[in-house]
């Protein structure tokens, strides 16, 4: 009963509202005398402004706080369409953008996959893939020269053992550049441990067959050159795209346990090799001399076997010259002067006057 009563009190308000005709209950602004229906083409009945509110809108902030309070605090659509939509579409180009178009760098390639997997590489230059998640490129610098460092580190001891049964520790730098960006990036897991991992191996196989002398000393240069060549051929069975362009050692010292004693060891040697060179370089000087004296003296008995008295008298005159240009006192001879008294003739003078005084 009491639903009944409900709809029924509805029912007749909605019909005292449209009381007058469709165009609204008479007496509500009619054609002229203000009776009967009102007119569609007429104006609507303008509202009275209640007394003492404001005649415009304070600030911007409160015309936009007013108009969401009427929208249920939403801006109202735009064209009949909402504003989402607008959002949606800028989002969506800018993502087509940004993920179809990519700029290649000079010394770049860029791999391209497909739903992850391998599709193609491209070179340098502006690219157009498809969007992600479809296509994804990866760039690669191909030109850049990379560079791992073994046994560099103070806890790293890198030993290895030499022909001759001796520990050297060593550390080393392999430069490397990628040669195939798709071997590179889907062949090897870690490309940076699988190259050190790689130039142990091979510095241990190149190193067991030499000795302990050559490795510290003058063959070092060979070492690195035949540590590069199998490090290029073990990556290659591996299909690592890497390139090695050279190996540089930069420490060949025994273990630090005898670093020490081998100093003094190598300190002695050095010492006693230099002794030895001096040694050398005086004999070579001594053996240089006496081949040229020996060939002066050729040269001078070959003059003499053909003029006999001249070379004589040469040899005399240089002798007397090579000796007397020493002597500070200069001989004059003068007329009725004998300049010197032989020993042998003053004794025969004197003993005929020993015999007369007798």
């Amino acid at each position: 009963m009491r639903a009944l009563s409900g709809w029924g009190a509805r029912l007749s308000a909605m019909l005292n509202e449209n009381r007058g005709g469709p165009w609204g209950p008479s007496g509500d602004g009619g054609d002229g005398d203000g009776k009967g229906p009102r007119s569609p083409w007429g104006q609507p009945p303008r509202r009275r402004r209640p007394a003492g509110s404001p005649s415009n809108i304070a600030s911007f902030e409160d015309f936009l706080k007013k108009s969401r309070d009427r929208f249920g605090g939403r801006l109202p659509p735009a064209d009949g369409r909402p504003y989402w939509l607008y959002g949606l579409g800028v989002f969506l180009l800018l993502w087509l953008v940004f993920t179809s178009f990519h700029q290649v760098g000079a010394q770049e390639k860029g791999v391209v996959t497909l739903f992850g997997a391998y599709s193609r590489t491209v070179g340098p230059g502006i690219n157009l893939t498809l969007p992600a998640p479809i296509e994804r490129m990866q760039k690669v610098d191909v030109g850049q020269v990379r560079k791992t460092d073994v046994g560099n580190s103070a806890h790293d001891d890198n030993l290895v053992l030499t022909e001759d049964q001796n520990l050297i520790d060593l550390a080393y730098s392999v430069r490397w550049k990628i040669r195939d960006p798709q071997l590179y990036l889907f062949s090897l897991d870690n490309p940076e441990n699988t190259i050190s991992e790689v130039a142990k191996s091979a510095m241990r196989a190149v190193v067991a067959n030499v000795r302990f002398n050559d490795a510290v000393g003058a063959g070092r240069d060979d070492i690195a050159s035949r540590v590069a060549l199998a490090m290029q051929q073990i990556l290659d069975r591996y299909g690592a795209g890497v390139h090695i362009e050279g190996v540089t050692i930069i420490q060949t010292d025994p273990p630090a346990e005898v670093l020490e004693a081998f100093k003094k060891v190598t300190a002695a040697q050095q010492d006693a090799q230099s002794d030895i060179n001096n040694a050398r370089a005086y004999a070579q000087q001594i053996t240089a001399r006496a081949q040229g004296d020996a060939a002066a003296f050729n040269q001078i008995y070959a003059q003499y076997k053909l003029a006999p008295d001249v070379t004589r008298r040469r040899l005399y005159y240089e002798t007397m010259e090579r000796v007397l240009s020493k002597v500070d006192k200069t001989v004059v001879e003068a007329p009725g002067v004998t300049p010197y008294l032989p020993l042998p003739e003053a004794r025969k003078r004197a003993q005929p006057q020993e015999g007369a005084t007798r």
